[in-house]
């Protein structure tokens, strides 16, 4: 085995998110406020910045203009303003109410707010923290956490390059580099390998409920300028999901003709039969919605797990040698349904702390006056005022819960009384087939609706066949011998992309995954009934390859 190369950082961070690349920006702001040398090195697994960046995506732009006061001088991508603000219950596939403005909680409100591609605001930050001297490395992946001997995170080791699917070296093999720093960040997004590595090594959740889920799953679309109407932000509850599942629809207006569209499906629903994508599929023949696409046609599509169990699933955010920030921690606002300036917060709250520690004589190993930091900020006083938001949902209902948090936010600002929880990891939601009717769902009809494989190919998704699949199997045997008789094998309906299917070779059924085809979701390390598949990295710039998105 090659000896692995050393780098050594003060600061390593993981993840070229809107969190990582926040903190970054900010550490180097701090460092020449100080006139202090700090040496940040930021890594991620896509092909370039944004390649793998997924979200609705409205957002409230508090945390940007703390980062960058003159960002729209500066040219920040965030173009179209929040004009038309709606919310609408959906009936059944053609009856729609809209709520009067009143009877919407006011978290969910958008005055102020912005229709953007989160993708290209994380291309300019990344532009940003490079004009700042942050070494940004995109296509490396974070595949291990690197210990010290006292059992501190001391870095980070990267994937190795050219491995053969028998575990072989190719002749391009590359052995991964240890980077090596003072502190890192982990900003890896929702369901991050090395986060949920972390949470369990050091028992961050100790004192949390089980994290909650959604599947995301969005499509850009090019629609005739004479139905553009940017800055129109829809959204909707009720059918498809009704009573199988929580959740909801989105569609957005951006600049240039372009229309986004999707649904976002909580992963504690019940129907092993379910599927998010076709329930999403069908979603967009609803005349409320079908009326912004006709015409037009689709040119992106992607999904992506949303960590939204809020103030009671959020672990403990820091250990010794680093902290875990953003969606990587599960720091998403259910209340408002954003995320981004959540994660932008807690990356500009890692920076101050550890150039606070850098600048000390003696820097700690544990930072945590970054915990204080967060529970004075705004981002805790958010979470805190919505922390019952999503385990009343789960308890009540989309209707009744709706209501409740009405008269908690609205009236009462989340200062109700009541704590609400909901300990039931998603995955053991499911129910037994038996329980249930299967669900016919109507075959795609090429202009509104569409397969799983001409989705995929809209994703980019690319990844080398001759590689180690980095879907994992605990035990190769449980989707057929357990999952399919007792659960139809949901992973061949949970999972957005045909990665899993059951087929059929010589009189027998066969679980076949097709890795190559995985938009790293993330949905079954979350879903699977017998937590039985982990998703670790493939191999540097595998997964897709999003536009605009």
């Amino acid at each position: 085995m090659s000896e692995r190369e050393v780098m050594e950082f003060d600061v390593v961070i993981v993840g070229g998110g809107p969190a990582g690349l926040s903190s970054a920006c900010r550490i180097m702001q701090l460092a020449q406020e100080q006139e202090k040398e700090i040496s940040v090195c930021l890594v991620e697994k896509g092909s370039e910045i944004g390649a793998h960046i997924l979200s609705g995506a409205v957002v409230d732009p508090i945390a940007l203009e703390e980062l960058y006061p003159n960002w729209k001088a500066l040219g920040a991508p965030l173009n179209t303003e929040v004009k038309v603000d709606e919310l609408h219950w959906l009936h059944d596939d053609k009856v729609s109410r809209q709520f009067s403005n009143w009877m919407i909680p006011k978290t969910m409100h958008n005055e102020g707010n912005y229709v953007i591609s989160l993708g290209n605001l994380c291309r300019w930050l990344a532009e940003k923290a490079e004009e700042l001297g942050v070494e940004v490395f995109p296509g490396f992946t974070a595949a291990t956490v690197a210990y010290d001997d006292s059992g501190r995170v001391e870095g980070v080791i990267t994937g190795d390059m050219g491995i053969a699917a028998d575990g072989t070296e190719k002749d391009s093999y590359m052995p991964g580099m240890l980077l090596k720093a003072k502190y890192t960040i982990f900003a890896e997004g929702c369901r991050g390998h090395l986060g949920k590595q972390l949470i369990q090594h050091f028992g961050l959740d100790k004192d949390a409920d089980p994290q909650h889920y959604g599947l995301g799953i969005k499509e850009l679309w090019d629609v005739p300028a004479e139905q553009s109407k940017p800055g129109t932000v829809i959204h909707t509850a009720g059918w498809p999901l009704g009573n199988e599942a929580g959740g909801g629809g989105f569609l957005y207006h951006l600049e240039n003709n372009q229309v986004v569209v999707g649904l976002i499906t909580d992963l504690n629903y019940k129907n092993p039969f379910l599927s998010p994508y076709d329930e999403f599929q069908r979603y967009k023949h609803h005349p409320l919605i079908a009326k912004h696409l006709q015409g037009g046609k689709r040119v992106s599509y992607g999904a992506r797990a949303i960590a939204k169990g809020g103030l009671r699933s959020l672990p403990e955010m820091v250990f010794e040698g680093g902290l875990l920030i953003g969606c990587d921690a599960g720091t998403l606002n259910p209340g408002k349904i954003k995320g981004t300036h959540t994660a932008m917060k807690t990356g500009l709250l890692a920076a101050e702390s550890i150039v606070n520690a850098l600048l000390g004589e003696n820097p700690p190993s544990k930072l945590t006056d970054f915990t204080e930091a967060f529970n004075a900020s705004w981002v805790g006083k958010e979470l805190q005022q919505t922390r019952n938001f999503v385990p009343v949902m789960h308890k009540l209902g989309t209707f009744f819960g709706g209501a409740y948090n009405w008269v908690d936010q609205n009236l009462c600002s989340g200062s109700l009384p009541f704590n609400f929880t909901d300990v039931v990891p998603d995955y053991a939601s499911l129910e037994l087939a038996e329980k249930h009717q299967k669900i016919v769902y109507p075959k795609p009809d090429g202009l509104l609706s569409f397969d799983k494989l001409s989705s995929v190919f809209l994703s980019n998704t690319n990844h080398d066949e001759d590689q180690p699949s980095h879907l994992k199997l605990t035990d190769k045997d449980i989707p057929i011998q357990k999952n399919l008789p007792m659960y139809d094998e949901p992973a061949q309906r949970y999972c957005p992309a045909g990665v899993y299917e059951v087929v059929e070779k010589e009189g027998e059924s066969v679980f076949q995954v097709n890795s190559q085809n995985c938009v790293h979701c993330k949905t079954c390390d979350i879903k699977d009934p017998s937590q039985n598949i982990t998703w670790v990295v493939p191999e540097g710039t595998g997964g897709p390859n999003y536009p605009n998105m």
